[in-house]
């Protein structure tokens, strides 16, 4: 079992294949990318992976709008 950052595991295998392999859909790889978002891929030895984030705590959310 092997953590693998998603930039390096996308320039390996192509977005498509790891959305796939994560249930999820290429934009939101592509989003996760552009992001800058921290994700460690683990492939595991029955060649499904998962993935986790990982986050500053207390995570600092953007203050959101009042309606006026």
């Amino acid at each position: 079992m092997k953590k693998i950052p998603l930039p390096e595991l996308v320039e390996r295998m192509g977005q498509s294949a790891v959305a796939k392999g994560l249930g999820v859909s290429a934009p939101a790889i592509s989003k996760a990318l552009k992001a800058a978002r921290e994700i460690l891929v683990v492939e595991h030895e029955n060649g499904t992976m998962t993935a986790e984030e990982i986050r500053p705590f207390p995570c600092q959310l953007a203050p959101q709008r009042t309606a006026a």
